[in-house]
């Protein structure tokens, strides 16, 4: 039955929901404001999604977050429902750092564009501007999101990290906060066709400030960073 019901009526809803925000998200970052297309209409989006495949999430450590400072959060990649996750229940600002191909996707690539989001190849040059742009963004309680693996896992099992994300949140000097996610990979995983109804968590760990990451080595950095957000992992 909740086959049936995720296939041929929640994802069909969800569908629409998803071409609606992202027409929201364009037209209110076109108009300049800055909560409604970097949180709440996210954030509806994301929880709209989570109730319409019946899925129950819980939090862990939300309160950890100033609300007026500025982040850099470095999440584990699971699933296709990871980015419906953050947005819907981290309860912050940000934008997402992205691959550039990812502006090719119908409506929400466009609005990812609008919205300015913070795209970035794999050439020197490319997170030389991804920089440039954060700096000038990252701001007054706005913050950044990375999947530092790169890409979804295979088998639920964290990827090594790649170091373009730690390069750039070290130029940027911003607390780096890790995020473990659960639950996303039973889900909704790369392979699979269809929602299947399973518990999901996000734990918010505690900042770690740029002063004691500035002055360590990346790998080393980026182990730890790892090895934190591996902790949690069910």
């Amino acid at each position: 039955m909740y086959k049936f019901y995720s296939i041929f009526i929640a994802t069909p809803i969800f569908l629409i929901v998803t071409i609606i925000i992202g027409l929201l998200v364009s037209v209110t970052a076109l108009c300049g404001l800055r909560a409604l297309p970097h949180r709440y209409i996210p954030m509806w989006w994301g929880r709209i999604a989570c109730w319409l495949y019946l899925l129950p999430v819980h939090v862990e450590g939300r309160e950890q977050l100033d609300p007026h400072q500025s982040y850099i959060f470095v999440a584990n990649h699971q699933g296709y429902l990871d980015i419906l996750l953050m947005y819907g229940f981290l309860g912050h600002s940000f934008k997402w750092m992205m691959k550039e191909y990812l502006k090719k996707m119908p409506v929400v690539g466009q609005a990812c564009i609008i919205s300015r989001q913070i795209f970035v190849g794999d050439s020197l040059t490319s997170i030389q501007q991804a920089v440039k742009r954060a700096r000038t963004t990252l701001q007054g309680g706005m913050s950044m999101s990375i999947f530092p693996e790169g890409t979804r896992t295979y088998d639920g099992k964290m990827i090594p990290f790649k170091r373009g994300a730690f390069m750039l949140a070290n130029e940027i000097g911003l607390p780096i906060v890790p995020i473990t996610i659960n639950g996303s990979f039973q889900a909704f995983s790369r392979k699979a066709r269809s929602v299947t109804r399973t518990p999901l968590s996000l734990t918010i760990h505690q900042p770690i400030v740029p002063d004691y990451y500035q002055h360590r080595p990346t790998k080393v950095f980026m182990q730890e960073v790892y090895d934190i957000i591996d902790s949690q992992l069910r």
